[in-house]
């Protein structure tokens, strides 16, 4: 065995495996499975060119190597990114830890108890904080929850707005820039015109149904906008405010003077900056837009005991069920970062922010007096953690960056400083020197921390916040680390065990991938730096670019969106841009198959278009002729078609080619959703085919953890003709000649975690990704030929094979009385988290395994499923208590005294051997989903509420 060869350690067969795999399977080698599995006509004709693989570690040095050309400078450029300290506790438990980063969206409640427990904490943090009644679990940055913000209100206006439609909405020049830009992005085809101005001078005009507020502005100054709002209110336009978080500790929460949003990010809360993200947004709001709030929300609910519990609440809201009528295409949020800032809530309580919160204040007077002692104005009559000092910036510029500082220069006559939680005595000393030496003074030595303070009483919070027991016990790190690992404990993760979710590739996140990301040189950089200070950053991202550009056979990428529902809106805002330079701005039709996943038309809505579906044949594929028809009735506005490959029936359509040359035809673009990539690498590529664009989810096929739910990363690639439109930046200039605004807040997304891709790509090489693509449907075709005795799958290539994935049919088994939820909590006590329930058919399970799991493995989860498949059949439609209808099995339904089933314990919780050694327990029976939606409670209980009377 090859010790250096990173393939060999991350696909999980071993050689001596693949002779019984392939005799199973009925080849007699992977190259006729792949021939047997994918068209002739759109194999590739040469290997990727990508560098030689390295070893792991080859690829640690050289992570080392790069890192060590970003200069980390004490920065305070602000702009709504600040330096936070991560408490080393939650680094190491938490952010380093794959049973927290490697866990799946909790859909299934009852083994995501911890992770859940941690979003509600999160939740109940920003809604204190904002002082609102009802928070998400998270966004995926505040440039993005600002536009959600602004289509919530757009979606919620009241009918005689709607009827004369009143499309305007107002944004503050105080707000940040990357938000403005990408607030640009998302009226333009919903037809909201922005009107961005002085609100101080805003008229309140009925033409009005929205404004969008900063707080604190942009340059640092707290307004009390508690006027504003409710002259606002008095002509019917809604609220909405991004706020520092971090800031609400001091300042007067929104929600009590009526804003109706609150949005912002939460990466002040223990997150590194990681040169732009992942950060988690957050986004709050009034109950009564409980139905129209984007994303996920945690909601208390029991389960069949009455025993508390917790579920992803209100899921008809979520797109996947709306489809084309959704408002949002939120699919991902960013759970692993919205976990760890709950924790440094948890961590530090409302004193300990207080604390912190008081330090930065009390830092940026320290700055202020000092300035002003050595003859400078400083211009913000109010303020949180940042000053504003009339100065030469040229000349503060030059001597800051021989110091190794960056501050702010939004004029030339003008320097910005925003403090931070990193800030100290000994760096308020350094920034007075660099203004002392442009003043040609001597520099002022400070001592000790001002007490003053520039928050006035009108604006100053004087409620509570906080008072939970989770917030008020674990301070110390012993009693940290003990909460946090009781709630991992709750959690089923990929270091437990196989997670085979169709269409959400769970692979291998390696330890050699993730190491970089915990490195302060990568960490601690802002992303409004000079490039010139990112050396080692901008050699990954442009090199990343170029391998997706490779891999996908496209001439160009970009990495700024961050999630894959931001890809699909990145690419259609593209396409559409495209057709707008060639006078082609009619053509707004999109074709759609049905079987497409929700966020494809929902994303085609929010892009402008309007969606026609096309139908599928009984074997699953498009209908071409179908197809054909429809296109050539929308000819003259046919925009673009998405489709997803292989579909998302787990089949390569061998119509691929005709298909696209349909839309070509019609002066259509293809869009090529990349969900399903993994079974694409190094075989075939999106531009071999023909597509015109493609996103890329990251967090699938390279290798970013799922992270319970995000952080995600859904890059585009493009063909030539749309290069030119690729996505910019308003602070620093990225995307193409002609490019379309921001999608996203930071110029590269979520930079940070890009890292695991570049690795991912480094060590495989383009054997290594070749080879595991080969091997994610190696290990798919066994397992279906492993159950195929048992269980029905639903479609099949016209050779008889899966891609990488397959639909096992369980509909029939309701003649038994059982569900296909049945099966995938009884899959629980087995020891595996179910696969895709329900999708993209109602009643079936898809099954993905990826290359990453051994045949060991492989054989485990399909001796579940064939002891699984006995106990259907030993079930009786008029007898419901059954091992299934009850499944899952806690530890303490086993052990009360009495034992009132109809089978034996020990077929409850150890079905099979294997069990003995390494039993997951879950920590609740089955959920009840509808009386926690007739309920909604999506925070903790107030402390009151554990007191002795």
């Amino acid at each position: 065995m090859n010790t250096f060869s990173f393939a060999t350690r991350h696909i999980g067969p071993r050689e001596h495996d693949l002779k019984d795999m392939l005799e199973t399977i009925g080849v007699d080698s992977i190259d006729q499975l792949i021939y047997e599995t994918l068209p002739d006509d759109i194999r590739l004709k040469k290997d990727l060119e990508l560098a030689p693989a390295m070893s792991e570690h080859e690829y640690i040095a050289h992570s080392i190597s790069l890192a060590a050309k970003n200069k980390v400078f004490r920065t305070y450029i602000g702009l709504g990114y600040h330096q936070s300290i991560t408490p080393p506790v939650i680094q190491r438990n938490i952010l380093e830890n794959p049973g927290w980063y490697t866990a799946y969206t909790p859909y299934q409640a009852e083994i995501a108890q911890g992770r859940l427990e941690a979003l509600l904490n999160f939740q109940t943090v920003v809604a204190d904080l904002t002082g609102l009644e009802l928070a998400n679990a998270s966004l995926l940055d505040e440039g993005t929850a600002a536009a959600e913000a602004m289509s919530l209100l757009f979606e919620v206006r009241e009918r005689d707005q709607k009827k004369n439609e009143v499309n305007k909405f107002f944004v503050s020049e105080a707000v940040l820039p990357q938000t403005i830009d990408v607030l640009k992005t998302r009226a333009i085809p919903l037809g909201i015109e922005l009107v961005i101005g002085d609100h101080e001078e805003f008229d309140f005009s009925k033409d009005f149904f929205g404004a969008f507020l900063q707080y604190p502005g942009k340059m640092g100054q707290v307004y009390d906008y508690a006027p504003f709002v409710a002259k606002a209110k008095e002509n019917n336009i809604k609220t909405a405010v991004a706020a520092d978080i971090l800031s609400l500790v001091k300042l007067r929460a929104p929600g009590e003077f009526g804003v109706d949003v609150v949005v912002g990010t939460t990466q002040r809360f223990g997150i590194p900056l990681g040169y732009g993200g992942p950060h988690a947004a957050y986004f709050a709001t009034k109950e009564e837009y409980k139905r129209s709030i984007p994303g996920r929300i945690i909601g208390v609910t029991k389960d069949t005991d009455g025993n508390f519990a917790l579920r992803m609440a209100l899921q008809t809201r979520e797109q996947h069920i709306k489809r084309d009528r959704a408002t949002s295409n939120i699919c991902t949020a960013q759970v692993l970062l919205a976990v760890m800032a709950g924790m440094y809530a948890v961590y530090h309580g409302p004193r300990g922010l207080k604390f912190i919160a008081n330090k930065i204040h009390s830092c940026a007077v320290t700055v202020a007096e000092s300035v002003e002692k050595l003859g400078y104005s400083q211009l913000n009559s109010t303020f949180f953690d940042t000053v504003l000092v009339k100065a030469d910036a040229a000349k503060v510029k030059e001597i800051a960056e021989r110091n190794e500082v960056n501050f702010y220069y939004p004029a030339s006559d003008v320097v910005a400083i925003s403090l931070n939680e990193a800030t100290n005595i000994d760096d308020i000393n350094t920034i007075v020197s660099i203004f002392a030496e442009a003043a040609g003074k001597e520099t002022i030595t400070v001592s000790q921390l001002s007490e003053k303070s520039h928050i006035p009483a009108s604006v100053e919070r004087k409620t509570e916040f906080l008072k939970n027991e989770v917030f008020n016990s674990y301070h110390s790190e012993t009693e940290l680390m003990r909460y946090i690992k009781k709630l991992e404990r709750k959690d089923l993760s990929l270091n437990h065990s196989m997670i085979s979710l169709g269409s959400c590739t769970m692979k291998l996140n390696a330890a050699a991938e993730m190491l970089p990301i915990s490195y302060p040189q990568w960490g601690n950089l802002h992303p409004f730096v000079p490039v010139e200070q990112a050396e080692g950053y901008q050699i990954v991202l442009k090199k990343l670019e170029e391998q997706l550009t490779e891999i996908t056979g496209f001439a160009g990428t970009s990495l700024q969106p961050n999630s894959g529902a931001q890809g699909e809106y990145a690419g259609l805002m593209v396409i559409r841009k495209y057709h707008e330079s060639r006078n082609e701005s009619h053509r707004n039709i999109c074709l759609i198959p049905s079987s497409a996943h929700g966020t494809n038309p929902a994303s085609a809505v929010m892009a402008g278009m309007k969606v026609v579906v096309t139908k599928s044949t009984e074997t699953g594929n498009i209908d071409v002729d179908d197809l054909k028809e429809k296109a050539l009735k929308h000819k003259d506005n046919l925009a673009a078609l998405m489709v997803t490959y292989p579909s998302t029936h787990g089949v390569f359509e061998s119509a691929i080619v005709e298909i696209i040359n349909i839309i070509h035809e019609y002066g259509g673009q293809v869009y090529m959703d990349g969900a399903n990539m993994n079974a694409q690498v190094g075989l075939t590529s999106p531009g071999v085919i023909g597509a015109d664009v493609c996103h890329l989810n990251l967090h699938k096929t390279f290798a970013i953890p799922h992270g319970g739910g995000g952080p995600g990363v859904g890059p585009i690639c493009v063909a030539e003709q749309l290069v030119p439109f690729l996505p910019g930046n308003p602070v620093i200039k990225t995307g193409g000649d002609d490019a379309i605004t921001a999608i996203s807040a930071a110029p590269w997304g979520s930079a940070l975690v890009c890292l695991i891709s570049y690795g991912y790509i480094k060590m495989l090489g383009a054997e290594g990704l070749k080879r595991a693509t080969q091997f994610a449907i190696l290990n798919a075709n066994y397992i279906k030929a492993r159950i195929e005795e048992h269980y029905k799958t639903l479609y099949s290539g016209e050779r008889g094979r899966a891609a990488h994935e397959m639909i096992v049919d369980c509909r029939p088994f309701k003649a038994k009385g059982i569900e296909v939820t049945d099966i995938a909590k009884r899959l629980i006590d087995y020891g595996f988290h179910a696969p895709t329930v329900s999708f993209p058919v109602a009643g079936t399970l898809m099954i993905e395994p990826t290359e990453s799991e051994s045949k060991k493995e492989l054989d485990r989860f399909c001796d579940a499923l064939i002891s699984i498949r006995k106990e259907i059949d030993e079930a009786k439609e008029d007898e419901p208590n059954n091992v299934l209808k009850n499944s899952p099995h806690t530890l303490a339904m086993l052990t009360v005294e009495e034992w009132n089933f109809p089978y034996t314990r020990q077929k409850a919780a150890f079905p099979m051997d294997y069990l003995a050694e390494n039993k997951f327990w879950p920590s609740i029976r089955r959920v009840d989903e509808a009386f926690g939606d007739r309920n909604l409670i999506c925070t903790c209980a107030p402390i009151e509420e554990y007191m002795e009377d």
